[in-house]
């Protein structure tokens, strides 16, 4: 079987280490080409990686029968109109985190990847690598197990400093903002660990970096089980570095060390009545396994753990969390 020739929308800084070393790392897939807005930042990008085309834009991009899967990369604001037309471009999609700007951009995205999958087996995946590391599916086993009981609340976090003030991540128009680059990610943790109930936003609060851009965010949730959680994320404040869950139930707790990025470290306490108990769970890089699922999904239909109608879900505790915090949601592009 020939390889998985992929394509990347803009020379993004997460790409070498979410698409360029993964993808020499996984059998059965190659990086063929790049586009991005200048391009002779594409052309340095692909001599650096030894990416073999480059192409003009990335409308080029998506009309080379060459290429059979797309990674998306850009700025939040621009997922969602560049997946829509990946895939009426006829390719595959791995979308970075988050899906798209909003839940009713991300609705009508995953109602193009649902029939695009339909007509032509189009596979449309979201980039939340921390899910198919081996640790995602440690304390996902653990929190649903029964083991700490009855699962009474459920918290995450993600702060990390981020100083450059010009940095597209603080730009509204682009749908930056602290929820939607770090938040993201506690809350996936969170609903992929309260066994397939969808929280409802209780309060949230916001501190501001600009106007309607957050650079620090917390939020109360709670599910119909009777448990509640929490998520706190922030780009900038005094928390300068948290990762971290932890799951409280009736009969003992799980505290994790380092859920989104475990291949540098993690640890996972486990208490009980009956014993305490660490364990570090092996494994490589995060975003080895999730080329892996994507190849495995393209090729074999292998099932994925972050498909659309998850980033619809994801995408509305989000949204949620933006208005109990008084602000709006973030605006798609061109909106």
């Amino acid at each position: 079987m020939e390889n998985l020739r992929l394509g990347c929308l803009g020379a993004a800084r997460i790409a070498p280490s979410a698409l360029i070393r993964p993808a020499r790392a996984t059998d059965g897939v190659e990086v063929r080409a790049i586009a991005a807005r200048d391009p002779a930042k594409a052309q340095a990008f692909a001599t650096k990686h030894g990416i073999p085309v480059v192409h003009r834009s990335y409308e080029e991009l998506l009309a080379d029968p060459d290429i059979d899967a797309i990674y998306n990369p850009l700025p939040n604001g621009l997922h969602g109109v560049w997946t829509r037309r990946a895939l009426d471009a006829g390719k595959h999609v791995l979308c970075e985190k988050p899906f798209t700007a909003n839940a009713v951009e991300a609705a009508e995205v995953a109602a193009v990847a649902e029939a695009a999958a339909a007509a032509g087996g189009l596979v449309t995946m979201e980039a939340f690598h921390w899910r198919y590391h081996p640790l995602a599916a440690r304390i996902v086993e653990v929190a649903r197990s029964g083991s700490l009981g009855t699962i009474q609340r459920i918290e995450a976090a993600l702060c990390f400093p981020l100083p450059r003030r010009h940095d597209i991540r603080w730009q509204l128009d682009l749908a930056g903002g602290a929820l939607m680059d770090a938040g993201c990610y506690p809350v996936h943790i969170v609903r992929s660990l309260a066994a397939g109930l969808e929280p409802t936003v209780t309060s949230a609060t916001a501190r501001l970096r600009s106007p309607g851009i957050d650079r620090y965010m917390q939020a109360e949730l709670a599910f119909a089980d009777g448990s509640s959680g929490q998520i706190t994320c922030s780009m900038w404040s005094a928390s300068i570095l948290r990762l971290s869950a932890k799951v409280t139930g009736s009969a003992g707790t799980m505290r994790v060390f380092n859920p989104q990025s475990p291949h540098y470290f993690n640890r996972l306490t486990i208490k009980t009545a009956a014993a305490s108990r660490h364990e570090r769970v092996a494994g490589g890089p995060t975003y080895d396994y999730q080329m892996a699922a994507f190849v495995a999904a393209v090729r074999h239909g292998a099932p994925i753990l972050t498909p659309p109608s998850d980033s619809v879900a994801n995408m509305a505790v989000i949204d949620a969390i933006y208005r109990a915090a008084g602000l709006e949601p973030r605006p798609a592009a061109g909106a």
